[in-house]
Parts: C-alpha cells; sequence; structure tokens
C-alpha cells in the first residue's frame, strides 16, 4: 500500500471510494433521498477538484494494487491556528486494515506542520463507527449541531484533537 497526495486523475476514484462508503454505512443514518444529494453535493467533480488543488488543503489518498482505496480530506486557514478534517473513508472491502488510521495520523501530522494547534474532525451523531474512529485517536467530543443534507436534518458531532496531546513522532509522508 502506497500513501500520496491526490491529483485530479484520482478524482473518480475518490467518488467510487466516497459511493461506496456512503452505501455501505449511511443507509440507516441517512434516508435514500439525502445520501444521494450528499453524494452529488460534496463528491461532484468540481468540490473534489477544488479540494485537490486549493493550497490551504490536503487530499490524502491511499492505493493498494493500483487501485485508491481510501482518501482523507483536510483543510486549514492562515488566519486561524484550528484545522479541519472533513473525511476519512475507506472502501469497505479494505476494512480493517489500518488503513483509516494510516490516513488519520497522517492528515493531523500534515495539518499540525502547517500550524493549526487545534484540529477538529466532524461526524453524523448516528454514526456510531466514525465516533468511536475518532474517539480511539484522541479526538475528544466538543459539541453536536444540525447539518442539513439534502432536504433534511441531521445532528453532527464535533471532536476535537489538540497539538499538545499529538505525539510529535508519528506521521510524515516519507
Amino acid at each position: 500500500m502506497a500513501m500520496r497526495e491526490a491529483t485530479v486523475d484520482d478524482i473518480e476514484a475518490i467518488q467510487d471510494v466516497a459511493q461506496q462508503s456512503w452505501t455501505q454505512d449511511y443507509p440507516e443514518i441517512l434516508s435514500r433521498e439525502s445520501l444521494q444529494e450528499g453524494l452529488d453535493d460534496w463528491y461532484s467533480e468540481e468540490r473534489v477538484r477544488d479540494s485537490i488543488v486549493w493550497a490551504r488543503a490536503l487530499m490524502l489518498v491511499v492505493e493498494r494494487d493500483n487501485k485508491i482505496v481510501g482518501f482523507a480530506h483536510g483543510v486549514w486557514d492562515n488566519n486561524t491556528d484550528v484545522g479541519n478534517i472533513l473525511r476519512v473513508y475507506v472502501a469497505p472491502d479494505a476494512r480493517g486494515e489500518g488503513i483509516g488510521g494510516r490516513l488519520l495520523e497522517e492528515t493531523c501530522h500534515a495539518l499540525f506542520e502547517q500550524g493549526v494547534e487545534q484540529i477538529r474532525a466532524m461526524v453524523l451523531d448516528a454514526n456510531e463507527l466514525g465516533k468511536s474512529f475518532y474517539g480511539a485517536f484522541g479526538f475528544e467530543r466538543d459539541d453536536v449541531e444540525d447539518i442539513s443534507i439534502g432536504e433534511d436534518t441531521y445532528q453532527e458531532c464535533t471532536y476535537v484533537l489538540e497539538r499538545e496531546s499529538y505525539p510529535e513522532e508519528t506521521g510524515s509522508l516519507a
């Protein structure tokens, strides 16, 4: 397996991993319409392309056998000391191999390298797998707010990781 920064040539593969993940993970959480609208909106070609080329964003992918099986998306703002992890997804058939943890670790490392002091990660409140994933990595639950996906409203949790609680020797793409 190899981890690298995404390129625009990876857009379709990223969309595919998102589609597989949402279809597997969210049918009990999101309505069918919300699921499709979320995928159409958040993973449109234009939106994924912008996430890859934007200067204050990082989109990492993991490849196995020349196929992308996971991705993570983080962003930061030079005017604040807060970074955000927007997405970490692994294709269902590649789960259980530590790919998600490696993506999360590397994304956190990269955000801290950009000077952020705090990383925020958002996950739907009904997504127990996602909440336990961030909790196991040392993120602490912060707050819950309502968000809209399509026509429906859902609760989203924010998890926070402070720089001082992050082990410095962790992470590196090299």
